[in-house]
């Protein structure tokens, strides 16, 4: 034999196909979700810094109404799949189209929160929903 080296792990197609298999659900999602914000050219919430002008893309995890200081606010959680961040409507009840599992892409600038990053009142756009 040769002294050359084999990989016990399989590589290209296969290799990729055993690892879907073994992936949970979530981690397929998240993946997506990753590669969808790059595609779209949106920062990843990971890199989001307090105090600075992004835009990001992901899907709403979750969507209530909260008051903040007697004021109605619209709170959702936006996901990318590489971290989290709250979005915040200040004033705001309801709004068409803001529900879990939409897909949005939404600009302003971080505020930190508690440690937690939030845009208040972004600008934002509905992903077309036969994109999700």
């Amino acid at each position: 034999m040769s002294g050359a080296t084999r990989s016990d792990r399989p590589t290209g197609r296969f290799r990729r196909m055993i690892d879907r298999l073994s992936s949970s659900q979530e981690e397929l999602h998240s993946e997506e979700l990753q590669k969808d914000a790059l595609s779209v050219g949106c920062t990843r919430i990971c890199d989001c810094g307090d105090r600075q002008i992004v835009t990001v893309t992901g899907s709403l995890r979750t969507v209530t109404l909260r008051p903040r200081a007697g004021v109605p606010a619209l709170e959702a959680e936006l996901f990318d799949g590489s971290a989290a961040l709250d979005v915040v409507w200040l004033g705001r009840r309801s709004i068409n189209g803001i529900e879990p599992g939409r897909k949005i892409i939404a600009s302003g600038r971080i505020s930190m929160n508690h440690g937690r990053p939030v845009l208040f009142n972004p600008k934002y756009e509905l992903r077309p929903v036969g994109q999700e």
